[in-house]
């Protein structure tokens, strides 16, 4: 039987068992609609409450401060429409950088539509963010900063707490795409600075299509889902119980575990680095220190990522060449191309993200399979050969 390694957990995680297990009477036993008066409603409204606090202490923030979404591109949406609009009165600009997530970016182009203008601002070749670009994007017209904590692509963790003071010194709102961050890394959104900051299940053992978005105190925010009162009327939709149960037990479980996850991603990432490194022709991209423990982002020359992706896929190994969102598209990744990578060497990116089914096992296995796969693959590129 063929060894089967996965190493896309940037993507998705794997629902915990423990999450799964507290979900499943919330599918059946415990199925009232949780706006209900009677005992079945208000068991359903407890244990999202209860959630609803697991998953702020996970971020230092207040349970009335969050609000529940069906994803992180939804608490992305909410978090760039509805402050955009409830601020739209005092200007029309936003800032934000080169490498966000497409939620972020077609959130704005959206904004766009309406009269909304924003600035990108650019990288370095690491994928870090200057503090001092995005105060010098700042206009009288600026309402909101929206800048990730980390990149899904590149790995690399942003200067939050810099960034987030300079947009208080300029009294405007901040907000951080998160979800590659929350429950990986610690977090406090007190320490950070942040006012509203988006997240997801899935990507630290919860189940996937459910996240929420913190909204600091008194942020003003219009919401864009028209309906019930559900979320204090900030969202509504009948909820997720299920969902919600889920994400508050794997914030729980992030929150007590966090540290022992680094320590059992960070030495494999290291050694998945260093292996890569020793085949001619492969370079790392995003910072060699400042990136997320279980993230390994390359370039390789002569090579298409997709090309390697299938050809990895015959070896039982599952990659990714992007984000997950971009992964089907046939042209060069923004976030890369920001980088300043060349367009031709970005074809070949390489994403590989560690969880915690990972073994050194499956680093040495991975670095066995992938050079002849490489080498075969420069067999017939023509450019290899020029």
């Amino acid at each position: 039987m063929m060894k089967r390694v996965y190493l896309d957990y940037g993507a998705a995680t794997p629902t915990h068992p423990q999450v799964m297990e507290v979900m499943v009477p919330y599918l059946g036993e415990f199925f009232g609609n949780p706006q209900s008066l009677h005992d079945w409603g208000q068991e359903a409204r407890e244990a999202i409450e209860e959630a609803r606090g697991k998953v702020a202490s996970l971020i230092g923030g207040q349970p009335e401060e969050i609000i529940l979404t069906s994803s992180g591109t939804e608490a992305n949406n909410l978090a760039l429409k509805g402050v955009a609009w409830a601020q739209e009165r005092k200007g029309k600009h936003i800032v934000t950088s080169q490498i966000e997530h497409h939620s972020v970016l077609h959130s704005l182009k959206s904004l766009e539509r309406q009269g909304f203008t924003y600035t990108s601002v650019p990288v370095d070749r690491y994928g870090l963010v200057d503090p001092t670009s995005v105060e010098e994007a700042i206009t009288e017209e600026t309402i909101l900063v929206s800048i990730m904590h980390a990149n899904n692509e590149a790995g690399t963790i942003e200067p939050i707490g810099e960034i987030a003071e300079i947009a208080k010194t300029h009294g405007l709102p901040f907000h951080t795409d998160a979800v590659q961050t929350v429950g990986t890394i610690p977090i406090d959104v007190e320490g950070l600075g942040v006012d509203l900051l988006s997240l997801a299940g899935q990507g630290f053992y919860g189940p996937k299509g459910v996240g929420a978005l913190y909204i600091r105190g008194r942020t003003r925010i219009i919401p864009f889902i028209d309906g019930g009162i559900q979320e204090g009327g900030r969202r509504a939709g009948t909820e997720n119980v299920a969902g919600i149960v889920g994400l508050g037990v794997a914030a729980e479980l992030a929150e007590r575990k966090m540290a022992n996850r680094a320590n059992h991603l960070t030495p494999l990432r290291d050694r998945l680095i260093e292996g890569l490194l020793e085949i001619d022709g492969v370079y790392l991209t995003g910072h060699p220190t400042q990136r997320l423990p279980g993230h390994v982002s390359v370039v390789v020359e002569y090579v298409e990522g997709e090309a390697m992706l299938l050809s990895l896929s015959l070896k039982g190994v599952a990659a990714s060449s992007g984000s997950a969102c971009t992964s089907q598209a046939l042209k060069a990744s923004h976030v890369l191309e920001a980088m300043g990578i060349d367009p031709s060497l970005a074809q070949g990116s390489l994403l590989l993200t560690l969880g915690m089914g990972n073994s050194m096992e499956d680093v040495n296995y991975f670095l066995e399979v992938l050079p002849p796969i490489v080498k075969r693959l420069r067999e017939l590129s023509p450019l290899y050969h020029q």
